[in-house]
């Protein structure tokens, strides 16, 4: 795997309590493998990996990578 594929960070910040944030595996089958709960005004501070793929946000936060940011509703 490309190294500046695995390397960018994104930030999660949640804007109310409750925000789930689910890691989602790659490869063929794609799993849930990891989930967090943030309560509102707390951060996560992640990165994709080998094993992530994907990460999957409920609630509503706002959502900020290299390629700009969004807000989840």
């Amino acid at each position: 795997m490309d190294k500046s594929s695995v390397s960018d960070f994104f930030v999660i910040k949640a804007l109310e309590d409750g925000v789930q944030v689910i890691g989602l595996t790659r490869g063929n089958d794609t799993r849930f493998h990891h989930s967090e709960k943030l309560d509102q005004g707390e951060i996560m501070i992640a990165q994709f990996t080998e094993h992530t793929s994907a990460v999957k946000v409920r609630g509503k936060a706002l959502v900020q990578t290299s390629h700009g940011e969004i807000e989840s509703e």
